[in-house]
């Protein structure tokens, strides 16, 4: 019971509050004039999302029914109707499990929760059968258009929501179970609306997936061809930049006026922070037998380096090295390193990580564990060098860096030149990550994972406090383009956290 009472005093965040109270004079106590509450120059009478999971109320690595109804259009919808917003209809989920099936099997896992049974808690699916099946076509027309795992150009590709294409990867489940024919685009089921008003938040999963790979995808940029492209890779500049401009000119091609923001540096988020590169504690005795194991290998650089065939700076980097207690940095393997194997095949490029090295959060499933069952010596990440998908290296980082840099720097000369507003989530996130964002009640969200209050379970997706954020910069991007007059979002109404 202690470590219960403990665990919730902890996570402090986590717990809804609000306040009702009314706005006051200062000086005489005398409430304040209603605000009168106006759109300015926006039509917000028929609003469309655009976007990928987070703008669809992905969380906790799953879409699921609570996830949807704290999604930041549907917070921002809640303040348009006060200005003669029209309805905004979302593409439920069947549950709250967020579990999906193809014919009965399942293809994608239900949402995190916390485990407490072993004392400490860990993140894992919540129990059940999620009952959303992808071949259960709803009827539409959505406002909400956002599809989890969608890229740039997937909004524009005819029949990314073609059932018969999902167990191939050529189609989208999520677009699958709400397109309104096999052949439909997100776009032109969008356009079907003749939407007043748009959100477009897109161009995220260009950069995320080769991110969250561990850089394991490849850079496309030169490559213009994106029906090319693996699911890793990262999105040519220049084909984002035209799939963006055909975006915004579709969107206000009727007169619709919107909203667009950037990308988030994703090398900040939970994600990419959590696990630290020097996990591992030591016996003297396993100490003593790691480095005498690693001697040949040691011995193999500095041989090279003599004869004058790498130089110094190299051989100090990949030089393996343990102590005995903690803090000992886990053994990777590098790609960016001189591949050596032609002069002995030993001399495999591996190094052992550094502060400048980002170990994704589910490197922390493999680290310790054995990479062969049967000896107890192959331990990963120790004897055993993780693989390049656990790993952004920094020249990985850098590329991520680039493509963010060359996306936003089009994303905001388009709003520029579509006179739209334009929301600058990358700095927000940038302030969560650093010094993170008070709140009314004196608490400060950030980007800390579990208990910053910002981030869901699966250190990528806002959790539904910090989707109020992200609402929040929305209507001031409608406050500063069109003069609108709108209620702010307040996030302590929503939760930091779901806790089962």
């Amino acid at each position: 019971m202690k470590k219960f009472l403990a665990l919730f005093a902890f996570l402090g965040l986590f717990i809804i509050s609000c306040s009702d109270d009314d706005a006051t004079d200062p000086d005489g106590g005398n409430p304040m004039p209603p605000i009168e509450y106006t759109s300015g120059s926006a039509d917000l009478s028929n609003y469309v999302a655009l976007g990928n999971s987070l703008t669809a109320g992905y969380t906790d690595n799953a879409l699921f029914i609570d996830g949807q109804v704290a999604s930041f259009p549907n917070m921002i919808t809640g303040s348009f109707d006060l200005v003669g917003g029209g309805e905004f209809v979302i593409p439920f989920m069947a549950d709250n499990l967020g579990g999906i099936t193809l014919g009965g099997t399942p293809i994608a896992g239900n949402r995190l929760i916390l485990d407490f049974s072993t004392g400490s808690p860990t993140p894992r699916p919540v129990d059940g059968q999620g009952t959303t099946e992808i071949t259960n076509v709803l009827s539409g027309p959505f406002n909400n258009m956002a599809i989890p795992g969608a890229k740039s150009f997937h909004l524009l590709a005819p029949g990314y929501g073609n059932v018969a294409g999902v167990a191939q990867g050529l189609a989208n489940p999520y677009f699958a179970r709400m397109a309104s024919s096999p052949n439909a685009s997100i776009i032109g089921d969008a356009m079907a609306q003749n939407p007043t008003f748009f959100t477009l938040w897109i161009g995220n999963n260009d950069v995320l997936s080769f991110a969250t790979s561990g850089g394991s995808g490849v850079d496309q940029t030169g490559n213009l061809d994106p029906s090319t492209y693996g699911g890793s890779d990262i999105t040519d500049p220049n084909v984002f930049a035209n799939v963006f401009n055909t975006l915004l000119q579709t969107l206000t091609s009727n007169g619709a006026s919107g909203v667009v923001a950037n990308i988030p540096d994703v090398t900040s988020i939970p994600f990419f922070t959590t696990v630290p590169h020097n996990p591992i504690p030591l016996d003297p005795a396993t100490t003593d037998l790691l480095n005498g194991a690693y001697a040949a290998y040691n011995g193999g650089l500095q041989q090279l380096q003599a004869l004058g065939l790498i130089s110094g700076e190299e051989v100090a980097r990949r030089l393996i090295s343990f102590t005995a207690g903690p803090g000992n940095a886990v053994v990777i393997l590098d790609e960016d390193l001189t591949d050596l194997t032609a002069f002995n095949p030993r001399l495999i490029n591996m190094r052992q990580a550094t502060e400048d090295d980002l170990l994704t959060f589910t490197s922390q499933t493999i680290i310790g564990t054995l990479a062969d069952p049967n000896n107890p010596t192959s331990i990963n990440g120790v004897a055993v060098p993780l693989a390049d998908r656990w790993v952004l290296t920094p020249e990985e980082q850098e590329l991520i860096s680039n493509a963010t840099a060359n996306f936003n720097q089009t994303i905001e000369a388009l709003a520029q030149q579509y006179n739209l507003g334009f929301v600058d989530a990358n700095a927000t996130l940038k302030i969560l990550a650093d010094t993170g964002i008070p709140l009314r009640d004196g608490s400060v969200l950030t980007s800390t994972y579990a208990t910053g209050g910002a981030f869901s379970l699966d250190g990528v997706h806002p959790s539904p406090r910090g989707s109020a954020i992200i609402a929040n910069l929305f209507l001031e991007a409608m406050a500063a383009r069109f003069g609108s007059v709108l209620p702010a979002i307040d996030p302590l109404e929503y939760k930091g956290l779901y806790i089962n």
